[in-house]
């Protein structure tokens, strides 16, 4: 097998090198960059499996980077920022960050985040070989290969990426009590720990997103355990 590649996007000299070396001397391809112009460059040269980028960058941010690359690949993004507060977690996930890890941090994290990363990718195209391609609930349905969920009435859900993992992981464990960190570590994104709130806000927007007009909700909470997807699941 060919070893990963990896893209580091930047701006500290000391820590850009501190992580590339370390993604080397676990058998990883590393490139750098420093900004956005020289990420662009770095990413039209040769294909990558998994992005790492700081928030805080000159010019163009993280975020909006992410947003713009996330119009043009499915490309894992990692997030490492000093700003770790769960509003920073949520904000990157939903623009469609894979992980969020924040500073300071210890290499052997980051590089078990990655790998995790890359495990989620090898499974996804497992189940989608295996012929996993739609899921149907109480008239909705969930097309995997196309990301998408469709109401009742024929309309496109817009959900994020970190809500997309998170109804997969409910639909496919359906009429079981997930506890909060069977949930995180089932989802492909990897929302903090079972500590902090990110998956209860995601749960309560995805709740909103998929309420019927009496606003009945299939996702239940387990007071003190997790929750429940209660619907019966079709699956084609």
């Amino acid at each position: 097998m060919t070893a990963p590649e990896i893209l580091i996007v930047e701006d500290d000299p000391a820590l850009r090198t501190l992580m590339m070396r370390s993604l080397q001397q676990n058998g990883f391809n590393v490139r750098t960059a420093a900004a956005a112009p020289e990420m662009w460059n770095a990413l039209a040269d040769t294909p990558v499996d998994v992005v790492i980028m700081d928030i805080m960058l000159p010019g163009t941010q993280g975020l909006e980077l992410c947003r713009q690359l996330r119009q043009k690949s499915e490309v894992p993004i990692i997030f490492v920022s000093a700003k770790g507060t769960e509003l920073d977690r949520v904000i990157g996930l939903e623009l469609g960050a894979d992980d969020y890890l924040a500073k300071p941090f210890d290499t052997r994290e980051l590089i078990a985040r990655i790998r995790a990363v890359l495990r989620r990718g090898r499974m996804e195209r497992q189940h989608e070989g295996a012929g996993r391609r739609e899921a149907r609930f109480d008239g909705w349905r969930v097309i995997f290969p196309r990301r998408e969920v469709i109401s009742p009435a024929g309309a496109v859900v817009d959900l994020t990426g970190a809500e997309f993992d998170l109804l997969v992981a409910l639909i496919d464990n359906p009429q079981r009590v997930i506890a909060r960190e069977r949930l995180i570590e089932l989802s492909r994104a990897r929302l903090g720990d079972s500590s902090d709130r990110s998956v209860d806000v995601l749960i309560s927007r995805l709740r909103r997103k998929l309420s019927t007009e009496e606003g009945k909700s299939h996702i239940v909470t387990v007071r003190g355990v997790g929750y429940m997807f209660t619907a019966e699941i079709e699956r084609l």
